[in-house]
């Protein structure tokens, strides 16, 4: 009972965080209201392999090296910064173009821009790991078997996979697109500024 116990807990802290407005929502609502259904759902698929990425690195030790090589850390934060800046400036850039029409060819390159762009967001953060790790810590015994390990790393990765691809299904949907089309300037704007701001005080971090 306590392992299912420290499990639930897990699961419902982590489903929390995942919820929480960030950079990942932002883009996968983007992705879904721009480029369909499919682009979401890979965006949301690619944001569950990130966050698995670095669940497995918190198990397993990899915040022991951030900790002992602390420009390592900045490195990954800083890059994770430009990283966001720049998806920002291009949302910016890009926000009075017209929304495109849809078109199967153009619609599959846009899925699989959308998945990489959700990857490189979700691995260029640092702080997910971090994050992870002190849950891990606060809320999973000391010495948990092996079997364990394997549980938390499905629990990340169901909370993740459902709650983005939640917004894919919401944000792809014809009304939702309409809506984007007839506020796509204001709302580019809107969430680019917001990627940029959260770059910005990415890099500006301390912690």
């Amino acid at each position: 009972m306590e392992y299912v116990a420290a499990l639930a807990g897990l699961a419902l802290v982590h489903l929390l965080a995942v919820a929480s407005p960030g950079p990942s929502t932002v883009l996968v609502i983007q992705t879904s209201a721009v480029s369909g259904r499919r682009a979401g759902l890979l965006a949301a698929f690619a944001m569950m392999l990130g966050a698995l990425v670095w669940a497995a690195a918190a198990l397993y030790g990899l915040q022991i090296l951030f900790a002992r090589f602390e420009w390592l850390y900045v490195a990954f934060r800083i890059a994770g910064a430009i990283y966001l800046i720049y998806l920002g400036f291009m949302l910016l850039r890009h926000a009075g173009a017209p929304l495109p029409e849809a078109d199967p060819a153009a619609a599959q390159a846009g899925a699989w821009q959308g998945f990489v762009k959700a990857l490189l967001l979700q691995l260029s953060n640092p702080k997910v790991m971090v994050f992870m790790g002190s849950i891990f810590i606060s809320l999973l015994p000391a010495q948990p078997p092996t079997w364990m390990d394997a549980t938390v790393l499905a629990i990340v990765a169901i909370n993740e996979f459902a709650w983005f691809a939640l917004l894919a299904l919401l944000f792809s949907g014809s009304t939702a697109r309409a809506f984007y089309r007839r506020t796509k300037i204001w709302l580019d704007r809107i969430m680019g500024g917001l990627l940029a701001a959260l770059g910005v005080r990415l890099v500006l971090s301390n912690q």
